[in-house]
């Protein structure tokens, strides 16, 4: 079975670097990162992928607008997202499960569980 690849798009480099660090070191699968959504939409329109980390709170452009994106484009509607934020309140949560993300992971997360919750987030 081919090595999943997924793209993690925060704007926080240092989160990236441990992300990328768990999902390679933990879940064995190949990582991406970008560094604002502007880099992350270009990565996705260009890059084959298994699934997209995106954080919720960026300054160029934010998580949900990112979203939005890709869910309007035909060659990236199809890779399952799940989200990363630091505002996990019920209301929050229930808005984007709404929106038909694969899962919404809060910050601060555990490093070493994290790679077991992408997998059982995407049914991996």
């Amino acid at each position: 079975m081919p090595e999943k690849r997924i793209l993690v798009i925060d704007d926080e480099i240092n989160l990236c670097t441990v992300i990328q660090a768990c999902l390679e070191n933990l879940g064995g699968w190949e990582t991406l990162t970008a560094l604002s959504g502007k880099e992350g939409l270009a990565i996705a329109q260009t890059q084959q992928l298994d699934a997209i980390l995106l954080d919720v709170m960026m300054p160029d452009m934010d998580g949900l607008t990112l979203f939005e994106k890709l869910q309007n484009d035909s060659t990236t509607q199809a890779i399952p997202v799940i989200l990363f934020t630091a505002k996990v309140q019920s209301t929050d949560i229930a808005q984007f499960a709404k929106l038909g993300v694969a899962g919404v992971i809060a910050k601060p997360f555990d490093p070493l569980t994290l790679a077991e919750q992408v997998a059982s987030m995407l049914g991996w």
